[in-house]
């Protein structure tokens, strides 16, 4: 079962919408992604507004930074904390 992510991103930014296209594939599967525009949430403009995209686990925390590949998202997807 995948986790759920989101994705914080912000308009007209063609880094995030690659991104997103990177993560079709598994949200075709099944994989539950909020995007998040961080203009319109202030709370997350200081932290990501230099880093966007980024991947972000709910049930860990962990992030995942652009850029990001298929091989990567596997593995992050995957990964578990609490197993390892």
């Amino acid at each position: 079962m995948n986790p759920e992510c989101q994705l914080f991103i912000t308009a007209q930014c063609h880094l995030c919408e690659q991104a997103e296209a990177e993560l079709m594939p598994w949200v075709e599967l099944g994989l539950l992604v909020e995007l998040i525009d961080i203009a319109d949430h202030p709370q997350y403009l200081a932290p990501y507004e230099m880093r966007i995209p980024v991947l972000r686990r709910l049930d860990t925390g962990t992030e995942l930074d652009w850029p990001f590949e298929p091989e990567q998202i596997s593995r992050f997807l995957a990964y578990d904390p609490r197993s390892a």
